[in-house]
C-alpha cells in the first residue's frame, strides 16, 4: 500500500465568493479500481479527484445487442461508470436532488425516427427557475445563480486528465497531456444536476472560479468526447446548450447522462462536407445538423474544430445545441453495430430569449437528438412523431438558410 501527498489545488473565487485553498492531504492510492483522491477544496470542502489517461478509453464500445444481453448485470460498465453512478446514487439517497428519480415512464413513438419519449413531470415543477437570457454573448453576472454558489455536497469528484509519461508510449498526440496548449483550465468538476432529466445526470463544470460564460471551449469539448470513451455504456451521452438555445445558467458547463435506449442519430446517414476533417451533414433526419466524427485518434484536433464552428455561431449571434454520442463511421458503407467512434452533432437554431416556461416542450439538445423529456402528461400522451417533427423544425433554420450556412461553414473550416 502506497501513500502520497497531493499538492493542494487552489480555487481563487473571483466572482464575489470567498477565496479558499485546499490543505495538503495524504490519500491511499492503492485501494479500489479507480483512483479517487482527496486533492482539492471547494468553498472549504475537500473534494475527491479522478484521474484518467487514454489507456482508460473503451474503443470500440459495446454494441446495443450485447448490452441487452447483460440485462441487469452491470459488468459491462467501466470504472468511470461505476464511480460516477455509485456516487450519484449516494447523493440521491441523501436527498440532495430537488426530486427523487430512479426510473421514468418511457415509450418509443411509432414512426421511422423512433423518438424516445419520457415523462418527467417533476423537472417542470421543481426545477430552479432558469435565468432570463437576452443575448448569446451575455456577460457573466455574479449576482445571478452560478456554480460558485452550489453546495459542495453536490460535487461527485474532480476529473483530471493525467499526462502521459514522456517517451512512455512514443505517442506525441497532444490529447494525451493534461490540457490543450494555451488552455485556461485542466481540472473540471463533475456535479449532480439537482433537477435530473435521467439517471446519472451530471454537469461537467470547468473551474467555476474562472466565471466562464456559456461559450464552449476546446478543453471542455475534448473532455466531453473523452468522457464518452471512458464510459462502457453505449447510452452515456454528453451535450451543450448555448445561450439562446435553452441554456438555463450562463456559467460554462456540459450535460452528461445515461439514456438506456438507442437513438437514430447514432446511425443516421450523412453527406461529407469536408471529408479530410471528418465534417459531415446529417441527412434523412428530422433535425438537420452538422457533425464531426472521431475514432478517438484525433480528439484534440476535433475539439478545436468543434469550437471553430461554435465560435463562428457566437460571432454571428446564432444559437446552437450540441450532442455527443457513440456512433457509426460515416465514411463506411452501412453501419457497424459497434458504434466504433464518436459523433459530435451541432445544430444551428432559432434563438429563444427570455426565461423559458419549464412545463413547455422546449427544443434543446435532447429533443434535437431524438430524446424527448416531457414535463406534461398531456404532451406525453398526445404528441406524435409528426407533431414532434413539426415543433422541432419550427426552432431550426429554413432549408435555404441552412444550405447557405452550410456553404459558409465549409468556407470557414477550409480557410
Amino acid at each position: 500500500m502506497r501513500w502520497r501527498m497531493l499538492e493542494p489545488y487552489r480555487w481563487a473565487l473571483v466572482c464575489g465568493s470567498e477565496s479558499r485553498s485546499g490543505d495538503d492531504t495524504y490519500v491511499n492510492i492503492g485501494d479500489g479500481d479507480m483512483e479517487l483522491k482527496h486533492s482539492a477544496s471547494f468553498n472549504g470542502a475537500i473534494i475527491k479527484e479522478y484521474r484518467y489517461t487514454e489507456e482508460d478509453y473503451i474503443v470500440p464500445g459495446i454494441t446495443w445487442r450485447r448490452r441487452r444481453q447483460y440485462v441487469e448485470d452491470k459488468r459491462f460498465l467501466s470504472d468511470f461508470d461505476t464511480t460516477l453512478q455509485s456516487r450519484w446514487v449516494e447523493k440521491m439517497e441523501q436527498g440532495l436532488f430537488r426530486y427523487p428519480l430512479w426510473s421514468l415512464q418511457t415509450k418509443i413513438l411509432p414512426g421511422s425516427v423512433k423518438y424516445v419519449a419520457q415523462l418527467n413531470v417533476k423537472r417542470g415543477v421543481e426545477r430552479r427557475k432558469p435565468q432570463d437570457i437576452k443575448s448569446i454573448q451575455e456577460k457573466f453576472n455574479p449576482s445571478q445563480f452560478n456554480f460558485n454558489k452550489m453546495k459542495h455536497d453536490e460535487i461527485l469528484f474532480q476529473i483530471v486528465r493525467s499526462p502521459t509519461e514522456e517517451g512512455a508510449s512514443g505517442d506525441s498526440n497532444p490529447s494525451h497531456v493534461s490540457a490543450l496548449p494555451g488552455s485556461r483550465h485542466n481540472r473540471t468538476l463533475v456535479v449532480i444536476n439537482v433537477s435530473p432529466l435521467e439517471f446519472g445526470h451530471v454537469l461537467f463544470i470547468p473551474e467555476p472560479s474562472l466565471c466562464l460564460t456559456q461559450i464552449l471551449t476546446p478543453d471542455l469539448a475534448l473532455l466531453g468526447v473523452e468522457s464518452i470513451l471512458l464510459s462502457g455504456h453505449p447510452g452515456f451521452r454528453v451535450g451543450f446548450n448555448s445561450l439562446g438555445g435553452f441554456a438555463s445558467v450562463n456559467h460554462l458547463h456540459l450535460h452528461g447522462y445515461y439514456l438506456d435506449e438507442e437513438l437514430l442519430i447514432e446511425s443516421a446517414p450523412s453527406k461529407p462536407l469536408c471529408p479530410h476533417i471528418n465534417f459531415h451533414q446529417l441527412t434523412h433526419f428530422p433535425a438537420p445538423g452538422f457533425f464531426f466524427y472521431t475514432d478517438g485518434k484525433d480528439m484534440t484536433s476535433v475539439s478545436r474544430r468543434i469550437c471553430r464552428v461554435t465560435d463562428y455561431f457566437v460571432t454571428r449571434n446564432i444559437a446552437h445545441n450540441l450532442f455527443m454520442t457513440r456512433g457509426c463511421d460515416p465514411a463506411k458503407s452501412g453501419c457497424l453495430e459497434s458504434r466504433e467512434g464518436i459523433r459530435v452533432v451541432i445544430w444551428a437554431r432559432q434563438s429563444c430569449f427570455g426565461a423559458k416556461e419549464e412545463s413547455a416542450f422546449n427544443v434543446a439538445l435532447c429533443e434535437l437528438a431524438g430524446h424527448l423529456p416531457f414535463k406534461s402528461e398531456e404532451d406525453f400522451n398526445t404528441l406524435t412523431e409528426e407533431s414532434v417533427i413539426s415543433i422541432v423544425k419550427g426552432h431550426l433554420f429554413s432549408d435555404d438558410d441552412f444550405n447557405r450556412l452550410s456553404l459558409e461553414l465549409v468556407e470557414h473550416l477550409t480557410h
